[in-house]
């Protein structure tokens, strides 16, 4: 069900929601015994116990402004070849019917963001058209990260494993080939320069920030109101709190955030929103950066009114 942030309109569309991932592969320090713990709240919504798997969402989000449809990640895609990740593998889903039941045409997409280049963040950018990987999304530009673009291009990282290429080259590089990519670096705003001539100028800009995350490049997307231009701290910001022990990979290891979690990580298994449950020290930093972010969204909408 959509919701209002503003006069942005903001829905989810799903390609798949089910047991997906088994907690070792996401939390490597998983305690069985966190079950007696938290099985009333995890079972049966969260975890399966049968196939011993994290149940998970794989969706995309339409953000409808005034003036523009952008549609953030693009989930697994469908006949994708991944034989080294059987969870997405030669899918076949109805993903671009349920697109069109939220409203949405792959025409009437202006911009496609991709928090990253991961796997299950991709698969849509292109589909299957008589034997050619082309974008789904025809009129729209898709906005890449250029540290992260440039990280997974097999021809300036040579060290990068089959199933990386292969993401890339069927679901990144016919985007660039079509001249539909936008490179984005970091403070780079979108919105008041690139929109249709046609139209009035947008009441909205977007801001692309970097951020402490789990791979290179990670952004955080916010939206800004023209009229009041608080910063109304956006959904749009990937997962940053898979653990952080992956996040240390490419983190400034200065920052204060960083450390801190990581301190929480060496006392125990720290369990990030999507990767639950979480202990106590975890829960604690996490509940304090959620009532940050509702804060600050309430005192911006309280501006805009």
């Amino acid at each position: 069900m959509p919701f209002q942030i503003g006069q942005t309109i903001i829905d989810r569309v799903e390609e798949a929601h089910g047991p997906a991932f088994p907690p070792s592969f996401l939390l490597p320090d998983w305690d069985p015994e966190i079950l007696k713990e938290h099985g009333d709240w995890l079972l049966p919504r969260h975890y399966h116990t049968r196939s011993d798997r994290f149940i998970t969402s794989l969706h995309s989000w339409v953000v409808r402004t005034k003036h523009h449809t952008i549609l953030v990640d693009t989930c697994a895609g469908n006949h994708k070849n991944r034989p080294h990740s059987p969870l997405f593998h030669m899918k076949d889903t109805p993903y671009l019917d349920r697109l069109k039941a939220a409203g949405v045409a792959p025409e009437e997409v202006d911009f496609v963001m991709c928090t990253h280049l991961h796997i299950d963040h991709v698969g849509w950018n292109t589909k299957l058209d008589n034997g050619r990987w082309v974008p789904t999304f025809p009129n729209a530009k898709y906005v890449f990260s250029q540290i992260e673009r440039d990280y997974w291009d097999p021809q300036t990282n040579p060290a990068l494993d089959e199933e990386a290429r292969m993401i890339f080259e069927d679901s990144v590089h016919p985007v660039i080939a079509s001249g539909q990519d936008h490179l984005v670096a970091d403070g780079d705003r979108l919105g008041d320069n690139h929109r249709d001539p046609a139209r009035p100028r947008p009441h909205a800009r977007r801001d692309r920030r970097p951020a402490d995350g789990w791979r290179p490049g990670g952004p955080v997307h916010r939206r800004r109101h023209a009229s009041s231009d608080p910063g109304l701290p956006s959904p749009l910001v990937e997962p940053l709190l898979h653990r952080p022990r992956a996040i240390g990979g490419y983190a400034r290891k200065d920052s204060r955030p960083v450390r801190r979690l990581q301190r929480a990580d060496a006392a125990g298994p720290f369990r990030c929103a999507t990767c639950r449950p979480r202990q106590a020290q975890g829960r604690r930093i996490l509940l304090r950066l959620r009532g940050m972010i509702r804060k600050s969204r309430q005192r911006a909408i309280a501006s805009m009114q």
